[in-house]
């Protein structure tokens, strides 16, 4: 295949390029992966994120049965990607719920990607591989996909993406169909692990033409098609999802064609900024308004229009800077405001959306380094020291940078710090306060959150469940209708709803609140224990128990599943029947204070006194101050032998 003799990637520039050809590629790899284990260490103990629980597998398709659900009934899982969640699921099964094995397997695909980015560079020609698959590596804009767990899905896919890509060369130097069929199950892997990869067959053609300054029908464009159509299928899916299973629709996205377009223009530079000055990263950006009346708003697009025509005019000379914007704005296009993505609910850019788009800009660029440097009449050693002086600024960068996965706490405080008004930080910052235990510290930023987007569901519900926990559930009433009404298929309000309804002793109204919430959405346990718990109270055992049965099915992890059933049995006198759920829910949950109190009263009320005493004693040995554990032990010493 014949090189264009203006092309920046030409044989004649790599071999003059300092470094070009001295590294095997396992060399590549070693540098790569120690590299980035010493900028990425301060994330490698962080804890599970936001939606990290709906990526890994949840207990539900835990089972050999679940591998079945994953790739066969949609919905299971928060997007069906079930290659990914395949891979998320092997990896339960082997360091469970273990959040470094997920932070070093993310990393792990990470530095493959970069190395594999090398090895792509290296089958064109392209002078500074090494040099771009450091700077991919060690980018900062790359830690929101390496340090968060859920983003295994752009590492992982862009492992496949890339080795679609190489296979494909493979299959231009020898059209055989096994290299074809082989290219194309990389590709179907990567659609099946993230659907932006679709761009890849469309990427492949502007590299055909950047080598070739030519498309042809039949080598080129013809063997592409049916890649073509997979990804047209698999990204329409995707919209449809995420419009109709996500929620990417209603007001949040009422954008008209115009409104679009300024919108893709701002984008562009967005990224194209960050990526060139990585300053200011947060994990939510502002959410702009876009206007298109406000004529400043009109300057991006038409800068970006212009740029293009002028890369257009320069490629008599050079095809490699348009071919370098091509591949970035085309690998951006699902995410540029043309299609729905539930994210722009917060923000209409995150940093995780152009880690796949990056490569091709970052190819240029150390392409571009390399020529020049290969050009100039300086020392030799001064191309490397620029480089390693660059490197060591991005890496500590990202060091920095990776510091805020550690802890939903400092995620959120820190994006908060960087972005006040951000409402999704100052809720989920109120949410996980809530979630442990400290819902007084939550209540602020829970309100905060629904002053700055009032009317959110989601806000309204987590606000009402903070309230309820405080024994405001009066307080709470108004809220949780008003999320139920905007969003009536909202199961998590209704039961939260039906909480409230409890707590203000409308038990039929609470009951029939969790009935909706499960009607809505089976799976959800927490509805189903508190569903069984209200029938209970009312002396419907035998529905309570239905209830709890169901609920054991689908989470027997569940301690509170086991705890209310023995409740529930022991305030009706079937203490008998009530210990061996006691029993398992210490099996779960053996650190809980109350529950071992419950638990040994229920065996002081079977006569098993040396029993009870240990469970009082262990419960007191975790919570000194409680009163309940301590009443049991004066009341044994006192010869009491019942406790109800």
């Amino acid at each position: 295949m014949k090189q264009s003799k203006h092309s920046t990637s030409s044989r004649a520039i790599a071999a003059a390029a300092p470094g070009a050809g001295r590294w095997p590629l396992g060399a590549v790899f070693a540098l790569v992966l120690v590299a980035t284990l010493a900028a990425y260490f301060p994330s490698l103990t962080g804890d599970f994120l936001w939606d990290d629980a709906g990526h890994v597998t949840n207990p539900s398709l835990q089972a050999w049965s679940g591998l079945w659900r994953i790739w066969f009934e949609v919905g299971v899982t928060q997007q069906y990607y079930p290659l990914l969640h395949t891979a998320f699921w092997i990896e339960h099964r082997i360091w469970g719920d273990s959040t470094l094995g997920y932070h070093l397997i993310n990393l792990l695909w990470h530095v493959t990607s970069a190395c594999l980015l090398a090895a792509f560079l290296r089958r064109l020609a392209v002078p500074g591989a090494v040099l771009a698959a450091l700077v991919f590596a060690l980018h900062p804009v790359c830690v929101e996909s390496v340090a968060w767990i859920s983003e295994q899905k752009n590492t992982l896919s862009t492992v496949f993406c890339l080795a679609a890509a190489l296979a494909w060369l493979r299959f231009e130097d020898e059209r055989r169909p096994a290299r074809y069929v082989v290219a194309s199950l990389w590709f179907l892997a990567a659609l099946l692990t993230k659907t932006v990869t679709a761009t890849l067959p469309a990427a492949l053609l502007v590299m055909a033409w950047w080598r070739r300054g030519r498309l042809s029908w039949r080598d080129d464009v013809r063997p592409l098609l049916p890649w073509l159509a997979l990804g047209l299928a698999a990204g329409l899916g995707t919209s449809w999802l995420e419009r109709t299973q996500i929620g990417a629709s209603g007001d949040n996205f009422a954008l008209g064609r115009v409104e679009r377009g300024l919108l893709a223009g701002r984008v562009v530079w967005f990224y194209l900024g960050k990526l060139l000055w990585p300053a200011g990263l947060t994990f939510f950006y502002p959410r702009w308004t876009i206007d298109a009346t406000a004529a400043w708003q009109w300057f991006f697009p038409a800068a970006a229009l212009l740029g293009l025509a002028g890369l257009v005019w320069w490629r008599q000379r050079d095809r490699a800077p348009l071919a370098a914007a091509l591949l970035f704005g085309g690998t951006l296009f699902p995410v540029l405001g043309f299609v729905n993505v539930y994210p722009f609910v917060f923000s209409y850019v995150a940093d995780h959306f152009q880690y796949l788009a990056s490569l091709g800009l970052i190819a240029f660029a150390a392409a571009a380094a390399t020529r020049g440097f290969a050009l100039l009449s300086w020392p030799r050693w001064s191309g490397t020291a620029v480089a390693a002086a660059v490197l060591l600024i991005l890496g500590g960068l990202t060091w920095r940078q990776s510091r805020m996965y550690r802890d939903v706490f400092t995620l959120y405080e820190t994006t908060l710090a960087r972005n006040p008004l951000s409402w999704v930080a100052q809720l989920n910052l109120g949410t996980a306060l809530d979630e442990a235990g400290q819902p007084e510290a939550g209540l602020p930023h829970l309100q905060r959150s629904l002053e700055l987007k009032p009317g959110f569901p989601e806000t309204l519900n987590s606000l009402g469940n903070v309230l309820n926990r405080l024994g405001r559930s009066r307080e709470a009433l108004p809220l949780l209708e008003q999320a139920v009404q905007i969003q009536p298929r909202f199961a998590g309000a209704h039961n939260t709803l039906g909480v409230a309804l409890m707590a203000l002793e409308r038990a039929d109204e609470g009951i029939a609140e969790f009935r909706r919430a499960l009607a809505i959405d089976p799976a959800l346990t927490i509805a189903r224990v508190n569903c069984g718990w209200a029938l209970a109270n009312q002396g419907r055992v035998p529905e309570a128990v239905a209830q709890f049965e169901q609920a054991r099915r689908l989470r027997p992890d569940l301690a509170d599943v086991e705890f209310k059933w023995a409740l529930t049995f022991a305030m009706h006198d079937r203490l008998t029947e009530a210990v061996p759920h006691f029993e398992r829910a210490l099996e779960l949950q053996p650190e809980d204070a109350d529950l071992r109190h419950a638990f040994g009263r229920a065996l002081l009320a079977v006569g098993r006194r040396e029993e009870a005493i240990a469970q009082f004693t262990e419960a007191l040995r975790l919570d000194p101050n409680h009163a309940g554990a301590r009443e049991g032990l004066d009341r044994i010493r006192h010869g009491g032998a019942t406790a109800r």
